[in-house]
């Protein structure tokens, strides 16, 4: 969490970068739109300025700085190494952005509009740099706690017993059933008949 945090405040800084290259070249081009429309000395001031090159000169740091924010970013939230790197590039190439404000000796006293944002975001981005600092110690710490914290195994031969044989079931003996007197009756007749008709083989055979 606190990782998706600080890659979001870094894409913050990004975004409002990207938003000061975008105003600081768009700027001389409504500079140079003005110059047509005006007359007089004033249009005479505002010819004799490249604003364009002035746009590109002011706006190039500011977009340098942007990407190396958002590169941080993303470094960061993939978890990659380079986070810092990509990080400290994307300060220093931010620093033109301190030559916007003139700040008066005392003015931290009472400071003016422009000069509170300026030093706000500069002072964010001193805490956002110790913060990234901190991830990146954080990535060896719980490796070492874990190696350290490990509990040590020791290999115990397991006693299996042996499984008790079961006991051998007999099979429990058939109950007898009751035959009705009809069915008895018939299963002896067919017994007789049956024998009757083995005592006449057995006389055919003796003759």
């Amino acid at each position: 969490m606190l990782r998706r945090l600080i890659a979001i405040l870094l894409t913050v800084y990004a975004i409002a970068f990207a938003f000061g290259a975008l105003t600081a070249v768009r700027w001389p081009s409504i500079m140079m739109a003005m110059s047509w429309i005006v007359q007089d000395d004033i249009a005479g001031g505002l010819e004799s300025v490249d604003w364009r090159e002035l746009g590109i000169a002011h706006g190039g740091p500011y977009l340098l700085a942007a990407l190396c924010f958002y590169c941080s970013a993303a470094m960061i939230a993939a978890k990659r190494p380079g986070g810092v790197l990509w990080y400290v590039m994307g300060l220093f190439a931010g620093i033109p952005c301190l030559y916007l404000v003139t700040f008066e000796p005392g003015w931290w006293n009472d400071p003016s509009a422009a000069e509170g944002a300026i030093a706000g975001v500069c002072a964010g981005a001193f805490l956002l740099m110790l913060a990234v600092w901190e991830l990146r110690l954080r990535r060896v710490r719980p490796q070492d706690a874990a190696a350290e914290s490990a509990p040590v195994l020791l290999s115990q031969p397991i006693l299996v017993s042996d499984p008790t044989p079961q006991a051998i079931q007999r099979p429990m003996p058939m109950k007898p059933t009751r035959v009705p007197a009809a069915i008895a009756r018939q299963r002896a007749s067919f017994a007789l008949h049956g024998r009757k008709i083995q005592e006449k083989r057995r006389r055919a055979a003796e003759h």
